[in-house]
């Protein structure tokens, strides 16, 4: 089975927002409603949101959604999984726009957040998987966040956007070299525990 549209493959995130507020539906709709997603598929369901398509549209997808509930001041936190390459995939459920356009990335970009966050990279079938994944941690020093160690995971902090932008770029390169790869992550922003 070949997951790939044209000579695109098809990439994948499925991601929970979660905002510890009375209105949070208000807030996680708003943000949805505020997002550009014609060059993505997406579903909504009660459990999560899918997004699929080519990564560079997933990607600026995802960080706008959690981006526009984070500006809100609320505390918010949006973890979820990307995925390319993934065997048992199928071709279906998905809009593979053949522009490279960002539909979102200029209102993101006027986005000022503080984040923190933990990611997982997982370059699958690969018995070098674990210098695969230092690569990418030494990589994700030059991109503007501060990266340290945790349990399971690597840490990122700093702007919520430069979060995304590491992750994206550490998600890009290894899927390039290897077939199925898939990345989970937490982001949290404006948590009182920061306060």
């Amino acid at each position: 089975m070949v997951q790939e549209c044209g000579t695109e493959r098809i990439a994948g995130c499925q991601f929970n927002l979660s905002v510890m507020s009375d209105d949070f539906a208000d807030v996680i709709l708003g943000a949805l409603d505020q997002v550009v997603t014609s060059k993505v598929w997406k579903d909504t369901d009660d459990v999560s949101t899918c997004v699929r398509g080519r990564i560079e549209h997933v990607f600026d997808v995802v960080k706008a959604v959690y981006l526009q509930a984070a500006k809100t001041g609320k505390h918010v936190e949006m973890s979820g999984t990307f995925s390319i390459g993934c065997p048992g995939d199928s071709s279906g459920d998905t809009h593979m726009d053949v522009s490279s356009e960002r539909m979102n990335e200029a209102a993101s970009t006027d986005i000022q957040q503080k984040a923190g966050c933990k990611f997982a990279l997982y370059p699958m079938n690969t018995t070098n998987y674990m210098d695969v994944i230092y690569e990418q941690i030494d990589l994700s020093k030059e991109a503007g966040v501060t990266v340290s160690p945790s349990h399971y995971a690597t840490r990122l902090d700093g702007e919520a956007a430069d979060i995304f932008n590491a992750m994206e770029s550490s998600f890009t390169k290894v899927q390039e070299a290897i077939s199925h790869t898939t990345m989970t992550f937490t982001i949290s922003a404006n948590s009182p525990s920061n306060r």
